[in-house]
């Protein structure tokens, strides 16, 4: 389930209180008057058949004898009474149910009445038939089965209810009702939803959608980010998340939302890592955090770490501007705090605006002698309105500043709120995002109110302010993340699957789980990785004979399959030089090994050249299964002491180079590979093609759980693999365990069309950008008219973007890639379906390039496009197109759409039922 009937939760014209109840103090009571005072137009049922009133609220003895079935029902009664409830809701039509009872998690007993009575006797023959498939079925469970044959969807249990300002409807036991505002809160706390409802009350700050989770045993996380990004109420959308189930439904929700809003995101536990077998550094090195961080900055959502960050960032999304750019400026009357944000703002990543040349002329003409002659712009502790005004303007002037935040601190001779009043009337006059920052406490209380009367955004603390503008940054980073083109993926990419696929198989054949360092070096040479030639000696005489083939020097390494990190017990020499000494160093290392690992196996030795390359940096690539987000990438400095130096950044496959690129950027060492005094710089392509490679590796490979080359040797003439493992294990789940969907590459096809010309149907990539854009281009003002329903000319980047960048969890696209007079690739054209977040429904748009529509095209297109639907189990394809589109009415009615008029007579609708 998704978005299914969440408008009966999200949006109710009627609601029952199961469990409501006139003693003050009771859960059911305090709902109930939190219904009553929040002003909600629709009928509230209370529903007891202890009381045949409350207050002035007739009150129901059951569900039953209710006078019609609820949208959404509020349970306020103990947790073993709760699944023979959800069944009644069901059966009488109710679709949606807040459960806020706690509990719910222990087994159940199918013995007692319900406490509170609302239903009488527990359905014996319901609980038998639930209890007769497992022993110890809990109350979660019996919910999600009650609830399952009617679409009744369940938010909770053990959660303080929701609220939405603009319907009055507060089904909550929280202490205090929300403003109306265009933020959504979703949270898995109940105690900081009422802490943070409690702080924005206090600011003026209101909510569309506020919704505490508890358990999330239905509606989750996915669910709601699916609902919301598409609410015309909704602004902005702020996360507080202490786990995440689903990730793959998470993540295709949290990409979507985040395209239309800001999403801002509160993890709790970030420290907590679960146990990991230290198998391979990467992973020692990844952490729980690490991964969540990537899949955060993936999504294009912005991450904060703090409660008081998160208020921050409440304030910002509820009242700043959107910023263009991260150039800051900021205009004080005190020199300190004006350094003290300056510190914030460079040691969060934040750039300083550069003042131009004539706004230090203009502010030398209107401000004291003595003022700062630069940013920050410090207009001396005794500037009054006039003063604050005359500078703030000459800022606004200024094109290097994105924003600005005007900071105050309180002093005798000057009246802040004086100051605040002409501050809030210049910022009437411009687009610029301004911040305030009115230091101290009871003298300027009467400022900040007025801030927040007139929505300005203001802060405590200047630390405060920066964290906010930078919040900004962030999210403006991310959405350009998500929009970035990556180049082509070069020719000399390729790979051989089947021989990895033997490799594997006979690894996983034997039950091990650790492939040998040979067998690694055939994976990845099949992947075109640059690895060392790598021999296997079984013996010490045959290690000899092996380096005198290679030739001296060479590296001597021990194989054994019990012994993981071969350098730790001396397992590992290099630049053995001559035949005795590679004798002697392996008779050593024999005896090393039998004297400290008596039982490990010791299968004989590897011999490789050495490989100086004396100006090469050793790097780390890697990979390991995550719990939640499945496999995760890693790149960073490599060597020994690679846990030491700790330096990393994390990503979640797959990657295209753009994303590649970013993952090596976000290091310590990137910048030493950009080459420092007589080092030139690394070849940076080389490295980011590994990192593409082993990405596509994982992905094609479920067996693989772990992957670890460390180092990986980088230089200006390339790359090279010096050691590696892997860690294999059945593909379990191979389709899902990717949080994010791959390119499906088993949906290329080779067609032939009507005059015999070979076109290749594909999915749609981000790198057919610029193809997609000359394929636009060719068509004619009438057949962009039918695709679009308007006149359009040339189509700007980020629209390009969401064509080509799609999400295919909920999305495709196939284009027919033909070849032009020249030999090269070019776009003929594209078949797209967009389903609905529950997969019950696409609808679809296709478009041939103008020029050959008489070839076929469209008729393949559309027919692989209703096979990707059916095979996805979308059950009903959906469509619209102008009325004098004939060839489309055409195509259509050939696959048996049905076609429909629409109150515009202009645009006829067609659909085509698939199940």
């Amino acid at each position: 389930m998704s978005v299914l009937n969440l408008e009966h939760l999200l949006a109710p014209n009627s609601v029952a209180l199961i469990g409501a109840s006139n003693r003050e103090g009771k859960l059911g009571f305090v709902v109930l008057q939190n219904l009553l005072q929040a002003g909600f137009r629709g009928p509230i049922w209370p529903v007891n058949p202890k009381y045949p009133s409350i207050g002035s609220q007739q009150c129901w003895p059951s569900i039953a004898a209710m006078p019609a079935a609820p949208e959404l029902a509020i349970i306020a009664t103990p947790a073993p009474t709760i699944p023979t409830l959800i069944r009644e809701l069901g059966e009488i039509g109710t679709r949606a149910a807040v459960v806020l009872s706690a509990g719910t998690q222990q087994p159940f007993t199918a013995v007692g009445t319900i406490s509170q009575g609302c239903s009488g006797q527990v359905d014996a023959e319901f609980s038998e038939n639930l209890n007769q498939t497992e022993q110890t079925t809990t109350i979660d469970q019996m919910i999600l089965r009650a609830a399952r044959p009617f679409g009744l969807r369940i938010l909770g249990p053990n959660c303080v209810g929701l609220i939405v300002p603009h319907l009055g409807l507060n089904a909550s036991f929280a202490h205090t009702d929300s403003l109306l505002g265009r933020l959504a809160l979703i949270s898995q706390s109940g105690a900081l939803c009422t802490t943070l409802l409690d702080w924005a009350r206090s600011r003026g700050i209101g909510f569309s959608h506020f919704v505490s989770l508890g358990n999330a045993l239905d509606v989750d996380f996915g669910d709601l980010l699916n609902y919301l990004s598409n609410d015309q109420k909704t602004n902005g959308i702020l996360l507080y998340i202490e786990s995440i189930d689903e990730a793959r439904k998470f993540m295709s929700a949290a990409r979507a939302a985040s395209r239309n809003k800001p999403v801002v995101v509160l993890k709790a536990g970030r420290f907590t890592e679960g146990a990991r077998a230290a198998f391979s550094h990467t992973g020692a090195l990844i952490g729980n955090d690490d991964v969540f961080d990537s899949a955060i900055r993936r999504a294009g959502m912005v991450r904060v770490n703090s409660i008081e960050a998160l208020l921050a960032a409440t304030e910002t999304l509820a009242r700043a501007r959107p910023i263009a750019g991260n150039r800051f400026a900021i205009l004080t009357n005190g020199g300190g705090p004006g350094v003290l944000a300056t510190d914030a703002l460079i040691s969060r990543g934040g750039k300083l605006a550069e003042l131009e040349a004539s706004t230090i002329e203009a502010l030398d003409r209107i401000l004291p002698a003595n003022w700062s002659k630069t940013n920050p712009v410090d207009i001396i502790g005794d500037a009054d309105s006039e003063r604050y005004v005359a500078a703030l303007r000459i800022l606004l002037n200024d094109s290097n500043c994105d924003a600005i935040m005007v900071m105050l601190v309180p002093v005798a001779v000057i009246d802040n709120q004086s100051v605040a009043r002409s501050v809030v009337t210049e910022i009437k006059h411009t687009h610029t995002p301004i911040l305030t920052c009115w230091l101290g406490a009871d003298s300027v209380n009467g400022a900040r109110r007025h801030f927040e009367q007139q929505e300005v955004p203001t802060y405590e603390t200047p630390e405060a302010a920066i964290e906010a503008f930078m919040l900004m940054v962030d999210y403006q980073a991310n959405q350009q993340a998500l929009m970035q083109t990556p180049p082509s993926v070069p020719a000399e990419f390729s790979c051989d699957q089947g021989r990895v696929r033997q490799i594997l198989s006979g690894v996983l054949g034997e039950c091990r789980q650790a492939l040998t360092e040979a067998e690694v070096n055939e994976v990845l040479k099949a992947y075109h990785v640059p690895v060392v030639e790598t021999k296997v000696a079984a013996t010490v005489e045959e290690a000899v004979e092996l380096a005198d083939q290679t030739g001296f020097p060479v590296a001597l390494k021990i194989l054994s399959p019990d012994i993981t990190h071969k350098s730790d017990v001396g397992g590992v020499q290099l630049n053995i030089g001559s035949r005795s000494q590679l004798m002697e160093t392996a008779q050593a290392m024999r005896n090393r090994i039998q004297r400290l690992h008596p039982t490990a196996h010791l299968a004989g030795f590897t011999v490789q050249p050495m490989v100086h390359r004396p100006q090469a940096q050793e790097l780390i690539v890697g990979s390991m299964t995550d719990r939640v987000f499945g496999p995760t990438l890693l790149f960073g400095q490599g060597g020994k002491a690679v846990e030491v130096v700790n330096d990393k950044s994390v990503a979640l496959p797959p990657l295209n180079l753009v994303l590649a690129a970013d993952l090596i950027r976000r290091t310590r060492v990137y910048r030493s590979l950009q080459g420092y005094r007589d080092v030139p710089a690394a070849n940076l392509e080389a490295i980011q093609l590994v990192v593409l490679k082993i990405s596509q590796l994982i992905c094609d490979f479920p067996e693989i759980e772990e992957l670890d080359i460390n180092p990986l040797l980088a230089d200006s003439s390339g790359v090279v693999a010096l050691d590696a493992r892997i860690r294999v294990g059945p593909a379990d789940k191979a389709e899902d365990r990717l949080a994010i969907r791959p390119y499906p590459s088993q949906e290329e096809q080779w067609i032939t069309l009507s005059e015999g010309k070979q076109a290749l149907l594909r999915p749609i990539r981000p790198e057919d950008e610029a193809a997609h854009h000359d394929f636009l281009d060719r068509l004619t003002a009438e057949d962009r008219y039918f695709r679009f329903f308007r006149a359009v000319a040339d189509l700007d980047h980020s629209t390009l973007a969401r064509f080509t960048q799609i999400d295919y969890d909920r999305e495709m696209a196939f284009i027919a890639v033909g070849t032009n007079e020249l030999g090269k690739p070019e776009t003929w054209g594209v078949a797209r379906a967009v389903s609905d977040a529950d997969h019950r429904e696409a609808e679809f748009a296709i478009v041939v390039r103008s020029d050959l529509h008489s070839h076929g095209i469209g008729h393949q297109l559309l027919n692989k496009l209703l096979g990707h639907c059916k095979q996805r189990g979308i059950q009903r394809i959906v469509g619209q197109t102008m009325s004098n589109n004939h060839a489309m009415l055409e195509l259509a009615r050939s696959f048996g759409f049905q076609i429909l008029r629409t109150d515009d007579r202009k645009i006829l609708k067609f659909q085509l039922d698939l199940a």
